[in-house]
């Protein structure tokens, strides 16, 4: 192994520790205008409207961990409940303040979960097809947004092209997805392709003279990953449990953005809201700043005013949902992320 790669991996936890910290002053810089911007505006908002935002996100991660705990069962493994809740709110913070398109995510679950019961594999398959089915759930969403605003007379050209390409992308990389996964000859040659590639760019930046991963063991866990999602597939009537939960999520999180509306004594069309947080969200998983800072505003008060809600409205509206939502999760996501990487424990049932 490269001599310099060697002390990186021994101070593993601390150089993860200094990476967070240096993500977080980030998105607290980031979002220093937004933070005073708030702050004044809730002397002009019903501030007691916001309070409920408090239980919606309580009731958004019930939602996320009754569908993890779902899934596990599907294969064989129970969790406990209090430990899937916690885990989401974790994940929550590793996913804003990495911007990796739900990466770090992924690959921080697979990590967190795993045991003697649960491989890593089994793992970040679940993580995966939690997100799937919260992509999937939300399609359902969009064409009851393009019907809302079609009865409140909003829908125009780009309305419908917003509407469309995100039915188009959710639904093909649904698709994709299970093609690929569904074949062990398919999944093999996928990712053992993406294996080859990654360990050549290693190479090339000598991060090591050997192989970075493994293909033999690489192709162990495609195996792993193959096999968990036929024993999911086997089993569909079990998915609808975690399909209600996954689009629960969805609702829960819709709804903080309209409470924030009503706070305001704003009472928009609520197709706009479904379209404007689906269209910025989707595309915040592109971003290279944490939490999509920039690219997630812009994109959300661009498809609010192709539906007829106008910047002045949309905007103070999107910076408050937007900082308070950071201010409720990123601290407890925070501490429990730290308490993990410092602490691991098994935590199965």
């Amino acid at each position: 192994m490269n001599k310099t790669v060697r002390p990186l991996i021994k101070h593993w936890k601390l150089i993860l520790n200094i990476i967070t910290g240096v993500a977080l002053v980030i998105t607290l810089y980031a979002v220093r205008k937004d933070l005073l911007a708030t702050y004044r505006n809730l002397f002009h908002v019903h501030a007691w409207v916001l309070l409920l935002i408090i239980p919606l996100e309580m009731l958004n991660y019930h939602a996320q961990a009754k569908l993890y705990q779902h899934l596990f069962k599907i294969i064989g493994n129970k969790l406990k409940y209090k430990y899937l809740y916690l885990s989401a709110l974790e994940l929550n913070f590793v996913n804003h303040v990495f911007p990796s398109g739900g990466a770090a995510g992924i690959s921080y679950f697979g990590l967190k979960i795993k045991n003697n019961d649960i491989s890593g594999s089994r793992a970040t398959l679940i993580q995966i097809m939690k997100l799937g089915l919260t992509f999937f759930s939300f399609e359902g969403l969009i064409i009851l947004s393009v019907i809302l605003l079609a009865i409140g007379g909003n829908v125009s050209d780009l309305t419908m092209l917003a509407a469309g390409a995100l039915t188009t992308l959710l639904l093909g990389g649904t698709i994709l997805f299970v093609y690929i996964i569904g074949s062990r000859v398919r999944i093999n040659s996928f990712f053992g392709y993406l294996t080859v590639k990654l360990n050549q760019v290693a190479k090339i930046f000598k991060v090591s003279n050997r192989d970075l991963i493994n293909i033999a063991n690489a192709r162990k866990k495609f195996d792993d990953f193959h096999n968990t999602f036929q024993e999911i597939r086997n089993q569909k009537k079990q998915i609808r449990a975690p399909f209600f939960y996954a689009l629960l999520a969805n609702i829960t999180e819709i709804a903080v953005v309209y409470v924030v509306f009503i706070a305001f004594g704003k009472f928009v069309n609520i197709g706009a809201v479904i379209l404007a947080y689906g269209v910025a969200n989707f595309a915040g998983l592109v971003s290279v700043l944490p939490g999509g800072i920039g690219i997630y505003e812009a994109l959300m008060t661009a498809v609010f005013l192709t539906t007829g809600v106008p910047p002045q409205i949309s905007l103070p509206v999107i910076i408050m949902y937007r900082v308070l939502n950071t201010l409720l999760q990123i601290p407890p996501g925070y501490y429990l992320y730290q308490r993990n990487i410092n602490k691991p424990e098994n935590q199965t049932a």
